[in-house]
């Protein structure tokens, strides 16, 4: 087999996962040579473990499709080149992140890393990549949490790493677009952790507030609280003293549920609640009962999103469905994103002029437009230095009554993406 799987899953669920999701080849790669080059090395990073491995569920699925459809490696520039694919857990902490992104670039020495969810992840392994010159492309942390935390900003851009994924003006628009639709107040409680994440989505310059008030929103922030907390009384009574009928902020999952636990129990009920971050996945959802029934979030990806994949051909909605019947589980966001990440690594690689020259790597990635199973990736003509927009829309988890999940997620606004489908309407909380 030319991709060895190092600290990945089992060669068993690596089959069957890369089988039902139809990965059995990659388009037009070419036939192997029969003398084979130096290994081409992909650097994997995500927090597979923690408060944070939520985002890295479907890792172990997207891994066992990508290396069966790389088994037989990549043919560039009419040589052939096995690859290795090296994964990393953060465990969820920013010290871990910048130590393993260390060790795959001194030790085991990649090509390119690859890294996904949350400045407390991207962040970090991005520092490093960018002091050491190794090429890095990251997503699933809103473009401003990773570019404004790190020094720069849209006109200058970074050297070697690069992001795809959606900004706070789209999450505004989406949240607000979905808030037009519900009698309120326009008064919201900002739910805002004291980490990365949620000091970007507070500044009163860049983040939310700003951007809410220019929707005729007003916002009265939480003030920032630590992560894992066990008490939101404050928080909650100073959403009731500013009679906020709408929440929303970027929690990590297991906050969100404490302070909606609490806020019910206090008598705090909002009309709206758009959350960010904590409410992505089905198994945040489920953890608070029916109490989860008609909150909102973004919607990133989705099996409605009318893409696919650059690898093979395999649209968002069969991605999706082939992680159900591989694992048994409703399918998650990050599924299209981890896949895409490895969709633009390939790409890159197949037009990068010398393997192992990083200078080359970058200019390949500069030079990047790519249709993928989460939309088109353009670098080449971004208004943004490093960084590639993708779409974004919004929705509310509803209860299924006896389907065979507990909640669906229906998109329930794409003023900001039309070409993906609207699934209903906007409903108030209960």
């Amino acid at each position: 087999m030319a991709v060895i799987a190092r600290n990945g899953i089992s060669r068993r669920t690596l089959m069957a996962s890369g089988a039902a999701a139809g990965l059995v080849g990659l388009r037009d790669l070419g036939s192997p040579a029969i003398a084979q080059a130096r290994t081409i090395k992909l650097g994997y990073v995500s927090p597979q473990s923690g408060p944070l491995s939520l985002f890295s569920e479907s890792d172990g699925f997207v891994l066992g499709g990508v290396r069966q459809a790389l088994k037989d490696g990549l043919t560039v520039g009419g040589r052939h080149y096995p690859v290795e694919i090296i994964t990393k857990d953060t465990q969820s902490n920013p010290n871990r992140a910048a130590e393993v992104a260390n060790e795959l670039i001194s030790r085991d020495k990649v090509d390119v890393v690859l890294v996904a969810s949350a400045p407390e992840t991207v962040n970090p392994v991005s520092d490093q990549c960018e002091l050491n010159g190794v090429p890095c492309i990251s997503s699933v942390c809103p473009w401003q949490g990773w570019m404004l935390p790190r020094g720069s900003a849209p006109e200058k851009g970074f050297e070697s790493t690069f992001h795809f994924f959606w900004g706070y003006e789209d999450l505004t628009a989406v949240f607000s677009n979905m808030w037009d639709q519900v009698s309120t107040n326009r008064k919201v409680g900002g739910l805002f952790p004291n980490d990365e994440d949620g000091r970007a989505l507070a500044d009163t310059n860049s983040g939310l507030p700003a951007l809410l008030k220019a929707r005729n929103y007003g916002v009265t922030p939480s003030g920032f609280y630590k992560n894992l907390s066990d008490d939101f009384t404050a928080v909650i009574s100073a959403f009731k003293r500013a009679d906020c009928q709408i929440v929303t902020g970027n929690p990590i999952p297991p906050d969100f549920t404490t302070f909606w636990t609490q806020a019910r129990q206090q008598g705090f009920r909002p009309k709206a609640a758009s959350v960010a971050k904590a409410i992505l996945f089905p198994g945040a959802v489920e953890a608070l009962g029916e109490a989860a029934h008609n909150l909102s979030s973004e919607i990133w990806w989705s099996p409605s999103h009318p893409f696919q994949s650059s690898l093979n051909g395999v649209s968002a909605e069969r991605l999706a469905q082939s992680y159900t019947s591989a694992t048994g589980k409703q399918w998650t966001q990050p599924i299209g994103f981890a896949h895409a990440l490895f969709e633009l690594a390939v790409d890159v690689v197949r037009r990068t002029a010398e393997i192992g020259n990083r200078k080359a790597v970058v200019a390949a990635i500069q030079a990047t437009t790519l249709d993928t199973v989460v939309g088109k990736v353009d670098w080449k003509n971004s208004a943004i230095k490093n960084v590639a927009k993708t779409p974004l829309v919004g929705g509310q988890w509803r209860l299924t009554n006896g389907g065979k999940y507990k909640y669906d997620l229906v998109i329930t606004s794409n003023a900001t993406a039309p070409d993906i489908k609207v699934g209903g309407d906007m409903q108030a909380l209960s």
